[in-house]
């Protein structure tokens, strides 16, 4: 009787080790997986790119030209993205905790609102400052507004008119909390849901200071928010111009820069010649050579489009400049490269193990998705392209 109890506690001791043991394996590979997305975002190589040689110098550009340009391809990356990325959102800026620029921030800030007590606490208090803020406060709001929102249009615009307010303060009828009341419910009108809560603690707020504060901290979630509403809603809109709003872009800027789409110029004619020689090679019986190569049809655009876009997938990013056209999609690329360079070597092993073991081990039904796991998180460290 003791030794069936015996073994029947090893077999759950051992049930219940193989079930840790798998369940380490899964958040090890949830865990490489991450890894592998943040070493792919974290790491850009620096690419020297070197200028080939023109028939004719560079023209001289002017530092308008110039930013103007910049303005083009931030606009255009910008616009790409939120086609490409279903998932891109505006976020709110997070400065790191020991930067400089975030205490200055905090400096410049504390210095405002100090100042902002001082003169509510003088007696009679001074509103200039805070008749700003309600100034800023009611701009705000009204750019959350669509064109159809009349009502709510003339209700701010009455309730936080600037010159009366300023007559009230001046006669010492000014009530800043009717204010802020109805700020707050303005607030929690324009809202999206997800601030339903932020909006809700302003109101257990009593002091007027710390509740300018809060206000235009929620103002700024809120900006946000509105960002991202307009993004999602333009989104197929641009979707429907994005080819021709770049193609036009990419023109002016070879307009205006002749060698800037230089490397891919040199991108594409390099995929028309392996294409050219490749045919050739085909073509030719054993034994003569290219000659008379060149007096060839030229290969379909097409065929050498797509042939280019198969070198992206085995492009030295670390020794060759990424071309032009597809530099803002350079860290997609470079994440499709490593997950083929991890399919090759992911396929061979499958095939080399199911080759040499024994048909007992490989049969198994979880043979294969154990040997899976086991090899992506062998290829964490793999290098990057």
């Amino acid at each position: 009787m003791s030794e069936n109890l015996d073994k029947s506690n090893i077999n759950e001791t051992g049930k219940s080790k193989s079930n840790d043991s798998e369940q380490g394996l899964e958040d090890a590979v949830e865990g490489s997986e991450k890894a592998l997305q943040k070493k792919i975002k974290s790491v850009s190589p620096s690419t020297r790119r070197v200028q080939r040689p023109h028939a004719s110098p560079p023209r001289f550009v002017t530092v308008e030209e110039l930013l103007e340009t910049a303005k083009g391809v931030t606009n255009m990356a910008l616009a790409h993205e939120i086609v490409v990325n279903g998932d891109f959102r505006i976020k709110p800026v997070e400065l790191p905790e020991d930067s400089l620029e975030k205490r200055v921030k905090d400096i410049v800030h504390k210095a405002f609102w100090d100042c902002l007590s001082v003169q509510l606490s003088e007696d009679p208090p001074t509103y200039d400052r805070a008749i700003k803020l309600v100034g800023e406060i009611k701009e705000t709001l009204l750019s959350f507004l669509l064109p159809g929102h009349t009502r709510l249009r003339n209700q701010i615009t009455e309730v936080l008119d600037l010159d009366l307010i300023k007559q009230e303060a001046e006669n010492g009828a000014l009530d800043i909390s009717k204010l802020a009341e109805f700020i707050i419910g303005m607030m929690g009108t324009l809202c999206a849901p997800v601030r339903d809560e932020e909006v809700k603690k302003l109101k257990d707020i009593k002091e007027i200071v710390p509740l300018f504060r809060a206000i235009f901290s929620v103002l700024d979630l809120m900006k946000v928010d509105m960002a991202n509403f307009a993004v999602s809603s333009i989104r197929p809109h641009l979707m429907q111009q994005s080819v021709e709003y770049e193609r036009k872009q990419f023109q002016e800027i070879l307009e205006k820069q002749p060698n800037s789409l230089d490397f891919v110029t040199q991108w594409l004619e390099e995929a028309a010649d392996d294409l050219l020689s490749q045919k050739y090679k085909n073509a030719l019986p054993a034994g003569e050579g290219a000659a008379g190569s060149g007096d060839g049809p030229s290969p379909d655009p097409v065929e050498v489009q797509n042939y280019a876009y198969l070198m992206l997938l085995k492009w030295d990013h670390l020794h060759r400049p990424f071309p032009e056209t597809v530099l803002m999609d350079h860290s997609r690329f470079q994440e499709l490269q490593l997950q083929l360079e991890q399919l090759a070597v992911l396929g061979a092993v499958l095939l080399v193990t199911f080759s040499m073991a024994a048909p007992g081990i490989s049969s198994r039904a979880d043979f294969a998705e154990k040997l899976k796991m086991f090899v992506k998180i062998l290829l964490t460290d793999m290098h990057l392209p």
